[in-house]
């Protein structure tokens, strides 16, 4: 598709690539586009759209605040958007997981931004430089968030050095038989490493772009002693894996632990309106007033959807049905991993971010192409784009979620056959 947004837009533009139609609505799980075709959505705005597309309540609740002339933009003075914002999400998230104590930040509205306002936070408390990243980790695409990120092409854009980050081994990144934490205890525990020691480590629970990697729980447990046993503050990078999608508010619930400094965006906002959040235990609030800012901080119509989105976590239902239908993905993907069997195909994820891992980098590519000539969208992962990425809505009804399973499988068989019969 060749239109006046290629003849304008800088050749930075990346998924329209792989869409290449023009969507004009959207509604719950799907997009149609300008020929009125209609388009199953497993990529879900790269995680921001938990709650899938014009949720109804939620839009009903901008639309209403819009039209009462609330309050657009304020930087960080009070708002009744705000207030009600803080008050909600305290009652039904924070505080039934014994976490009232922790205090909030609104950085600037981006997942990036909240990354290195955490960073930030981290040195200035410790009186340190050193972050502890992870392989294959994604961070952001500011230098921060670039310096603690993996990825080698994202890493060249930054045009300058990037300092001050120890790279440690993620779960299972040096086979099966080897215990990365011992690994990681050893080299925090030796003088003689080379190591200075970190103010932090920054890691996702389940890693996306980098993908679809989950730590297993009992790993992110014992990290958290590591760290906690060598003065280490640990950030938890929720972004993508938050808001529900491991099937828990916060990833690493099931783990048992409480991060020092946790990061929230994409689909906190609940509407796809951009908006972030850094929460850390009190006695890292060492802020002084206006020390880190942004214009567009606490965006308040993502307050207003924020607010509303969080209804669907009064009670443990809304959870308990993500993770009846990662039940339901597990099972359905296994039995298409198994036509793959000699691309040593295998899935791999948590919750509603899960994926098929093929050793041929262009296979997972092409079945992603297949998929959207049958209406389905659906994105790549890993270095090398090796993964098959599934993010569908979390709100996605079952039906629709098979359709697109189904969807899967039959395109990863018609490429296969294809590859067979090429082969012959």
């Amino acid at each position: 598709m060749s239109n006046s947004i290629d003849k304008y837009e800088s050749e930075v533009r990346g998924y329209c690539r792989a869409f290449p139609v023009e969507f004009t609505t959207a509604k719950g799980a799907w997009l149609t586009d300008a020929e009125g075709n209609k388009y199953l959505d497993f990529f879900a705005g790269a995680g921001a759209l938990n709650y899938g597309h014009n949720n109804d309540d939620m839009q009903k609740a901008v639309v209403d605040y819009l039209k009462s002339d609330g309050i657009t933009h304020s930087l960080d003075m009070y708002s009744t958007a705000k207030r009600e914002f803080l008050e909600r999400f305290y009652e039904v998230i924070l505080e039934p997981r014994g976490m009232s104590e922790y205090k909030a930040q609104f950085p600037g509205p981006t997942g990036t931004n909240a990354v290195e306002a955490a960073l930030k936070l981290a040195r200035k408390v410790t009186g340190r430089e050193n972050i502890l990243s992870f392989t294959n980790g994604f961070h952001g695409m500011t230098l921060g968030s670039l310096a603690v990120t993996g990825n080698a092409f994202k890493r060249k854009g930054a045009g300058v050095t990037l300092s001050d980050v120890m790279p440690m081994p993620f779960d299972g990144y040096l086979g099966k038989g080897t215990d990365t934490i011992d690994y990681i205890d050893a080299m925090l525990s030796d003088g003689a490493s080379g190591i200075d020691k970190p103010a932090a480590a920054i890691i996702e629970t389940v890693q996306g772009e980098g993908g679809v990697n989950a730590a297993s729980l009992e790993w992110i447990k014992r990290l958290a002693e590591v760290l906690k046993k060598h003065d280490i503050l640990l950030i938890v990078d929720d972004i993508q894996i938050g808001c529900g999608r491991s099937g828990h508010f916060f990833s690493f619930e099931e783990a048992g632990i409480k991060p020092d400094i946790i990061t929230l965006s994409k689909s906190l906002s609940g509407y796809g309106m951009p908006f972030a959040m850094v929460l850390f235990k009190p006695e890292y609030d060492v802020w002084a007033p206006g020390e880190h800012n942004g214009t567009f901080r606490g965006f308040n119509p993502a307050f207003v959807s924020a607010t509303k989105a969080l209804d669907f976590w009064t009670n443990d239902d809304f959870a308990a049905s993500v993770r009846a239908k990662s039940q339901l993905a597990i099972k359905s993907l296994e039995k298409t991993a198994a036509l793959a069997d000699k691309y040593c195909a295998h899935v791999r994820g948590r919750g509603l971010m899960l994926g098929i891992g093929f050793s041929d980098d262009d296979l997972a590519g092409e079945i992603a192409s297949e998929c959207f000539k049958h209406k389905l969208i659906i994105e790549n992962a890993g270095f090398n784009d090796e993964v098959l990425k599934l993010l569908p809505s979390l709100t996605i009804s079952e039906e629709d979620l098979q359709k697109g399973l189904d969807i899967i499988h039959e395109a990863t068989k018609a490429v296969i056959e294809r590859r067979e019969k090429k082969a012959a």
